[in-house]
């Protein structure tokens, strides 16, 4: 048990952190999506929503999920950033739409609501995008520092 924490407990705390982010983020996003829905629809919403969402996470993330990590310059970072948050965005919006234009037209009272479009977008959308949002900021935004202990956690060796 303790060498599978020691290869995977720095990956553990970056996943808490991130959560935590992104909890926060979440409250914000459904927030501002629900106030919204009336307002502009459903699709404009969830990108009003996003965008707002998305730039407190960048901050929360940049200065505390990752603020270990090298920085790479805060222009590249913040466009590779949004750049992968238009991608997850592109996820919950392909739920949403999957369940309010191609689900409701088979069964417009239950998929066309906004309950439905709140589940599709806010839930198995959110979660799928998130998944992919962790590992491409991980991946290609926050990059590892550029040293010994840096290089093992990339290749996977237990970091002491």
């Amino acid at each position: 048990m303790k060498a599978l924490w020691e290869r995977f407990g720095h990956l553990v705390h970056e996943l808490g952190k991130f959560g935590i982010v992104g909890g926060v983020s979440y409250l914000v996003d459904l927030s501002i999506y629900t106030a919204l829905y009336h307002v502009y629809g459903w699709f404009w919403a969830k990108v009003a929503s996003t965008v707002v969402a998305a730039t407190m996470a960048f901050l929360g993330n940049r200065f505390w999920t990752w603020r270990d990590r090298e920085r790479s310059g805060l222009h590249r970072e913040y466009a590779l950033y949004f750049f992968f948050n238009a991608v997850g965005l592109g996820i919950a919006l392909s739920c949403l739409g999957i369940s309010h234009v191609f689900l409701g037209h088979f069964w417009p009272t239950i998929f066309q609501s906004q309950l439905a479009d709140t589940v599709a977008a806010q839930g198995f959308g959110l979660v799928l995008g998130t998944l992919f949002r962790f590992w491409s900021y991980r991946r290609f935004v926050f990059v590892a520092a550029s040293t010994d202990k840096a290089a093992a956690e990339l290749a996977g060796e237990p970091v002491t």
